[in-house]
């Protein structure tokens, strides 16, 4: 099993990537974000792997961080949903989105994704709410990561996607998120409402510290007792 492959860019297309590694190039299938966030042609990159195994296709998936590969596992573990629609909702919300998404319960976000309709948005809600907590925590390491690359010298220029200009790094926020739901944890609070009450809070204010977090996680927690 593939987990991660570097290599050179050789292409970008609108589905996938051609990456060379070792004199093998490699077809990788991505989300538009991530595929926005890949350096031009010629310069290195790397991306964490998913590999489809059917007896009829052999299909290779990337993504930009462990977090956004964790969030497609677990999206096309609910029924209907296939690669391609884990991709466009990837694409769409990104994987804080789809994490604050999924935590408030916010089915609407959801369906925005093409080829998501408003039943199947409602499964993917239900079915991972449970199991959003574990996979946001992971913002934690890919923050890290981040801080790690911001001090290297190499600099990446990003293509605009929708008039917007991505980043294939995690949000700082994440790990002040992070932080956040393992301090509410460790309160007693249950995983699932401190997930929500803390994706709520990142909603209001994405740039804001762990303990405005905290202090505005416990505000929404309160109120609803």
């Amino acid at each position: 099993m593939i987990g991660k492959l570097t290599g050179r860019v050789d292409y970008v297309a609108d589905d996938h990537a051609l990456i060379e590694t070792a004199g093998v190039g490699y077809v990788v299938h991505c989300s538009p974000r991530t595929l926005a966030s890949l350096p031009p042609a010629g310069e290195v990159t790397a991306l964490y792997t998913e590999m489809l195994v059917r007896e009829d296709l052999l299909q290779l998936f990337g993504f930009a961080t462990v977090a956004e590969r964790e969030w497609h596992r677990l999206l096309i573990s609910v029924q209907g949903v296939g690669a391609k629609v884990s991709l466009a909702i990837l694409g769409a919300l990104g994987p804080e989105g789809v994490g604050r998404a999924i935590a408030l319960g916010d089915s609407a976000s959801v369906k925005t994704a093409p080829g998501v309709g408003p039943k199947l948005a409602m499964r993917i809600v239900n079915e991972l709410k449970d199991k959003a907590p574990a996979v946001m925590a992971l913002g934690a390491r890919g923050a890290q990561l981040a801080e790690v690359i911001d001090a290297s010298d190499t600099v990446t220029e990003l293509r605009p996607v929708n008039g917007r200009r991505p980043s294939a790094k995690p949000s700082p926020s994440a790990a002040a998120q992070a932080d956040a739901l393992s301090a509410l944890a460790n309160l007693g609070y249950a995983p699932g409402e401190a997930a929500s009450a803390v994706a709520e809070a990142a909603g209001a204010d994405p740039e804001a510290s762990e303990q405005a977090l905290i202090k505005a996680a416990l505000k929404s927690l309160a109120r609803a007792v």
